[in-house]
């Protein structure tokens, strides 16, 4: 296969970028409260035990197949096998469903990035804040066009020129945010109005620490499909931009230690945010503060803050100048990997192909926006909770598409191409790889198995 036009530097290139991808405002905002509401250590174990198996499935074959196709996801699945062209299609219309969101969440995060630079963040601890913010028919759109308009800017400059370049400055100012967080976190005591004293350190303690009470099967059960859907939206798998950023990987690169090193950075990530966050929750807020649910980072945190008093504006300032960054690298691998398809599929420029598709999005991103205000309405999902526009466009594309994405591919590489395929790249240079055996396992029998299940629970099929 020729080589591609774009790539990437090189190896640190591309982890940083692909880490950036799997790196996203899932790590910051819901892996924190599913380790609360999980059982937390129980939660930890169960997620760590997923990375190191299930995780490292999908992330390895859908690198390997991106860089021995060179192409995109409708391209890499025709060129493996003709009459599996469908499931390109597939793959390449779930980051056009996420893209039509993601700049609305990025917009949010900024939203309150602003309130804190301008010193405005006790406005931001106020019951309803949030609520009034989103149903704003100007505001919130004006934010996710900005964002938008941000992701385009840099996916048009290009692989190594844009997405690289932003990358390598991001991924490491982040990782030492998160650091810096985490650590102000552990050092934090409050004493509420009933006298009790708490602090970081055992808010950590609380985190880390397996909460076995009132543990059932079924509970287990819905654990581990938790902590298997939390790993299967960070990693950015079977949403094609894996794939999409393993074509752009010289054939020099060690996808072993390459793999390894996303599974470490992304994990390390989303362990961090778990102490930045619950500590702090837990200090100000008890226990009962772990059940905030998605609402945990704009209505939850910005009362922690404005409870640690002058500290609390810079450290939130510091916390949403992260999610930004976490949110902005995501938010353009999933521009990218749209792209990179569509510069296939119409055999234009990138430049070109960027400026219509930023033309689209961002009439998306505003229509998302008002589906809080101007266009609401509300429907009932088949798993049975409430949704707006952005929920509905979450729930099709992670919830249903995603899983069966999966599914479908664990069958292709498995049982139609056979592991080989993939396990050849892997040790395309002669390399070693370690968990070979451990690989071939997972993609023919536990794997399939797995995402079968986890998209009967996500469609409401398997109560």
């Amino acid at each position: 296969m020729e080589k591609k036009a774009s790539s990437f530097s090189g190896q640190i290139g591309f982890v940083l970028a692909a880490a950036g991808s799997a790196v996203g405002v899932g790590n910051l905002w819901r892996f924190p409260y599913l380790a609360a509401k999980d059982g937390g250590g129980l939660f930890l174990l169960v997620y760590l035990v997923l990375v190191l198996t299930f995780g490292f499935t999908l992330l390895t074959s859908d690198i390997a197949i991106g860089r021995r196709t060179k192409q995109s996801a409708i391209r890499a699945y025709e060129t493996m096998r003709p009459k599996w062209k469908f499931l390109g299609i597939l793959t390449f219309l779930v980051p056009v469903l996420i893209m039509t969101y993601y700049a609305v969440i990025g917009g949010w995060i900024t939203k309150y990035a602003v309130v804190y630079l301008t010193g405005q963040s006790a406005a931001a601890a106020e019951d309803g804040y949030f609520t009034s913010f989103i149903t704003s028919p100007v505001s919130p759109v004006v934010f996710a066009l900005l964002f938008m308009g941000v992701t385009a800017f840099i996916v048009y400059n290009g692989v190594e020129g844009g997405i690289e370049r932003v990358s390598r400055y991001m991924m490491p100012i982040l990782l030492v945010l998160v650091v810096v967080i985490a650590g102000y976190a552990l050092t934090l005591r409050h004493e509420d109005a009933s006298g009790q004293m708490r602090t970081g350190m055992e808010g950590l303690r609380y985190y880390l620490t397996p909460h076995m009470e009132g543990l059932t099967v079924s509970r287990f059960l819905q654990i581990l499909l938790d902590a298997m859907s939390q790993l299967f939206f960070s990693l950015s798998v079977s949403m094609g931009i894996m794939i999409t950023y393993g074509s752009y990987v010289k054939p020099d690169v060690d996808l072993n230690k390459a793999v390894n090193q996303i599974e470490i950075f992304d994990t390390g990530v989303a362990l961090l945010a778990g102490a930045m966050i619950i500590p702090a929750v837990y200090v100000f807020s008890g226990t009962e503060g772990m059940s905030a649910g998605p609402s945990l980072m704009f209505v939850s945190l910005p009362k922690v803050f404005a409870a640690m008093g002058k500290a609390g504006t810079f450290v939130g300032i510091l916390f949403f100048v992260t999610a930004i960054f976490a949110t902005l690298t995501s938010c353009i691998s999933v521009l990218e990997s749209i792209t990179a398809n569509c510069m296939e599929i119409f055999h234009s420029g990138r430049k070109k192909t960027v400026l219509v598709l930023a033309v689209i999005y961002l009439a998306a991103s505003a229509i998302i926006a008002l589906g809080y205000s101007v266009f609401y309405f509300e429907v009932q999902l088949p798993n049975g909770s409430a949704a707006q526009l952005l929920d509905i466009m979450d729930y099709v594309s992670n919830s249903v598409m995603m899983p069966f994405i999966a599914l479908l591919s664990t069958i292709l590489i498995g049982w139609v191409m056979t592991p080989d395929y993939v396990i050849d790249e892997m040790q395309r240079n002669g390399e070693t790889f370690r968990r070979k055996k451990l690989y071939r396992v997972m993609i023919r029998y536990v794997a399939p198995v797995m995402m079968l299940v986890l998209f009967l629970q996500s469609t409401g099929i398997l109560a």
